[in-house]
């Protein structure tokens, strides 16, 4: 009995670029039947929100709050990576501490992360700490747990052999468990990329006066829906675009069919 049939490279990416168009059309049809539903006061339509951020992105205010925001993002994704790996890896290979801690994480992961504002604000206060923690405290569980899985999954013959063979630890995680645990971390480090943009984000909101998350907040104090409209778009966007080249590089190196 033959295997599912795989398409032609060709063939492959036009179907992609095919959905993707689709896709981009659906929501976009959307967006607008939203706008003609709820009206110019509730949100922009699609073209306005286009103009509306062409003239945003012409200025240099724009560039230093996404700049802003940038750096925050870069800092907990780090850590986040840095964190989610390691612990991921410590709790997988002890098999009972593992155990214990992924319903615990799983439960942790589960609290409305809104909730631990006032927490993180005396500790932080304003300012980039606060929106790195933020940040943090959304990716750091879903790539811990990614990476803990992974390594729960490995084949115990796999280790016994690295032990029968009388490898080192360093050549037995180079040679046995990165490989082993790799497709999982990236897949782990893709999702754990949007939750922690997110999560800079809404430190934004509550604990920043600079980013993009507070020029969200500021347009909808201000009640300037073309504004907020505006930069929820370029988020969306940036947003896609990066999931989708992460999503390529993982199927291109990484989980290659």
């Amino acid at each position: 009995m033959s295997g599912p049939a795989t398409l032609p490279a060709p063939e492959a990416r036009q179907s992609w670029l095919i959905d993707g168009v689709v896709t981009a059309v659906i929501a976009i049809g959307a967006w607008q039947a939203l706008h003609a539903y709820a009206g110019e006061a509730a949100i922009a339509s699609p073209l306005k929100a286009l103009r509306h951020l062409s003239g945003l992105v012409a200025t240099a205010g724009f560039w230093s709050h996404a700049t802003a925001t940038l750096t925050a993002f870069a800092g907990a994704l780090a850590i986040s990576a840095a964190l989610g790996i390691g612990l991921g890896l410590v709790l997988g290979l002890r098999r009972f501490a593992g155990e214990v801690a992924e319903p615990i994480l799983s439960g942790l992961y589960a609290i409305p992360k809104v909730t631990l504002y006032p927490v993180i604000l005396l500790i932080f206060g304003l300012g980039l700490g606060a929106k790195v923690a933020f940040g943090v405290i959304h990716g750091v569980i879903p790539i811990t747990l990614f990476t803990l899985t992974a390594v729960k999954g490995i084949n115990p013959v796999l280790i016994r052999t690295a032990r029968a063979m009388r490898l080192s630890q360093a050549d037995t995680i180079r040679t046995v468990l990165a490989p082993a645990v790799l497709p999982e971390i990236v897949t782990g480090l893709r999702v754990g990329f949007s939750l922690t943009l997110l999560g800079v984000l809404v430190g934004e909101m509550f604990a920043s006066q600079r980013g993009l998350g507070f020029l969200i907040v500021n347009g909808i104090s201000l009640h300037n829906v073309k504004q907020t409209t505006a930069v929820i778009l370029m988020l969306v966007v940036v947003a896609v675009a990066a999931n989708g080249v992460l999503l390529w590089l993982d199927r291109r190196f990484i989980h290659r069919p």
